[in-house]
């Protein structure tokens, strides 16, 4: 629980105070907000500056892999639980995915952000950013692989190598259509994830790939912006409107903490807690207007079991499915808050104990929760998020329903 509280504080701190600076987009270029005062205007203005954009989803991922280190266990025993015989080793090769099609796509003439040469430049030393800080932690950290076979899991290269692909595009043809970015950042999670079910990868390994690939990525255009200026830069500074009061949809990939305050009785002389454990999930909403939509969550939980305070060697795995109405309110031009109201279905495994046997049933679940959203760019940013569900009994024949925290950072692809 104090994790959980500390998690949320270093959340609450990375909201941004007052500040000056120019509103400008991905692109850098010029941006028009609606008229609002005072202290949310100074917030649209420092939230909008370059090294806020630049910094404000990687490193959040960087820290918050380091904060997830403690819980790599659990989330190992949470892919052995649903995957352990996942072998497929296509993340060797979709990786490069993003980059590939950037580079086909400029091939076949379809305009990016950059020449030819202020590309190349741009990706060099994106590169070479990415390459020096995963390498330098590779062999000076050593961790242990969760298969057990060389010491230079943390961080995943492939990882890193994937979300810097995914930037590159997102900045070259992001422009174009909001899917290309969620297309690329798609197949950049897909990776991370599939490196932790083949057995190859840490969660906390994966985090900090993926903030070191976004921001080595930004750095490296930034460098290339200095060198070059305004030569071979073929989307020059425009007037965009960037619309405060759009239709959020979302969809989102998350990673959590979960925990069940209390114990439970759930039978004569079995009293059973629940230690805090691994939450996955992803989250997707349409929107009708910039205040109300609809969507579902799909999440799958992994948790400690404790019985008359002895640890158990049994876990107890959860997986539910909800849907219902989702709210949001437009803070500021890049910040939204937003809360939900979902009603589904929860599902347990069997847990066999010491005393009593656990799960084997599910039940109505109703959840509901908190957000806050940052947008990096129009379609891209990251979510804070805190979910309460009322989930079903741990027996079929106990009566108490279970009462679940969930503390969460999630990737966002905004539509």
């Amino acid at each position: 629980m104090k994790r959980l509280l500390f998690l949320w504080m270093w959340a609450a701190l990375l909201v941004p105070t007052c500040g000056f600076g120019q509103l400008t987009d991905s692109l850098g270029r010029m941006c028009l907000v609606p008229a609002s005062e005072g202290y949310v205007r100074r917030i649209d203005r420092r939230s909008s500056t370059r090294a806020y954009r630049m910094t404000f989803v990687a490193v959040p991922l960087i820290v918050g892999g380091l904060v997830m280190k403690p819980f790599d266990d659990d989330f190992r025993r949470l892919r052995n639980g649903y995957a352990r015989s996942f072998a497929y080793h296509y993340d060797d090769y979709l990786q490069y995915l993003p980059m590939a099609t950037m580079f086909g796509m400029k091939a076949f003439g379809v305009q990016s952000r950059s020449s030819w040469g202020r590309m190349l430049v741009s990706d060099a030393f994106s590169a070479a950013l990415m390459a020096t800080a995963v390498n330098s932690l590779k062999y000076s950290c050593r961790v242990m692989r969760p298969d057990g076979s060389t010491r230079n899991t943390f961080p995943s290269g492939h990882t890193a190598t994937a979300f810097m692909a995914a930037t590159m595009l997102h900045k070259e043809y992001g422009h174009l259509s909001p899917w290309v970015s969620v297309g690329a950042y798609s197949v950049a999670t897909f990776t991370g994830i599939s490196r932790q079910l083949n057995n190859r990868h840490w969660a906390s390994d994966v985090m900090v790939g993926a903030g070191i690939g976004i921001l080595a990525t930004e750095l490296g255009y930034l460098f290339a912006d200095l060198i070059y200026k305004k030569r071979g830069l073929n989307i020059h500074e425009t007037t965009l409107v960037y619309d405060r009061y759009r239709h959020p949809s979302f969809f989102s990939y998350s990673l959590g903490l979960s925990v069940v305050p209390g114990s439970y009785t759930v039978a004569p002389g079995c009293s059973v807690e629940l230690m805090s454990g691994p939450t996955v999930g992803v989250e997707g909403a349409w929107f009708a207007s910039p205040y109300l939509g609809v969507g579902g969550r799909l999440n799958s939980s992994f948790m400690r079991v404790s019985v008359n305070g002895v640890s158990q060697t049994e876990n107890f795995k959860c997986a539910s499915a909800g849907c219902g109405a989702y709210l949001s309110y437009p803070f500021s031009v890049r910040w939204m808050i937003g809360s939900k109201l979902l009603g589904g279905y929860e599902g347990y495994r069997n847990c066999r104990t010491d005393v009593c046997r656990l799960g084997g049933n599910g039940g109505f679940l109703l959840g509901t929760g908190f957000s806050t959203t940052y947008l990096a760019s129009q379609n891209f940013g990251v979510r804070f998020l805190l979910d309460y569900d009322m989930a079903p009994p741990m027996t079929s024949s106990s009566p108490k329903r279970l009462h679940r925290l969930t503390l969460g950072l999630a990737v966002s692809a905004v539509l």
